[in-house]
């Protein structure tokens, strides 16, 4: 059963935005809760958005292989728990993971029976500059530090199951959720 449904994509192209409206749609869903040690954003809630730890928390829980994949990524740790996603997978429970390339990757080969990756795509790297600034929460050396990051980010494309291009927001949701439910129903 394909109940690990990993979505990628680079920063600012849309895979908040898509994952929040399929949560509201399939409350079924089990959201997968990160653990991270990133300063919350205004209006993030522990235990609801991460669960935010220290970076002294998050290296113990690396030392004890509490991770099924874990990341740094612009001077934070990311990562998923192995506890979390086992017992989803004991449970049956399809699992909605919000993760970078590597983390995907990372559950790909953990799960590889049990995971499904979509890769969300930007039209073009100037719309999600654009995306980026429009966000208001970043500054202009963290958005080009994102945006050196998408290079990276987009040749891993091709190792991913599904592409989804995000060019218009509604057009990309009703894409986006009528994927989530054929990989739900086992229609891949």
């Amino acid at each position: 059963m394909k109940n690990l449904i990993c979505v990628s994509a680079p920063s600012g192209s849309g895979k908040t935005t898509l994952c929040k409206a399929i949560r509201k749609l399939r409350p079924d869903l089990v959201w997968s809760v990160s653990c991270t040690t990133r300063t919350p954003r205004n209006g993030e809630v522990d235990g609801e958005d991460y669960y935010f730890k220290t970076k002294e928390e998050f290296l113990k829980m690396i030392d004890k292989s509490e991770f099924a994949e874990w990341e740094s990524v612009h001077g934070n740790f990311y990562g998923t728990l192995k506890s979390k996603l086992n017992d989803s997978i004991k449970n049956e429970e399809t699992v909605l993971l919000e993760l970078d390339v590597n983390g995907t990757t990372s559950i790909q080969k953990l799960y590889p029976n049990h995971s499904h990756s979509i890769f969300i795509i930007p039209p073009s790297i100037n719309h999600l500059r654009s995306r980026l600034k429009n966000r208001g929460s970043e500054t202009d050396k963290t958005i080009e530090k994102r945006l050196r990051r998408f290079d990276k980010e987009m040749k891993y494309k091709d190792q991913f199951d599904t592409l989804l291009i995000n060019d218009n927001i509604e057009v990309a949701i009703k894409d986006f959720i009528t994927k989530v439910n054929n990989i739900t129903k086992g229609v891949h």
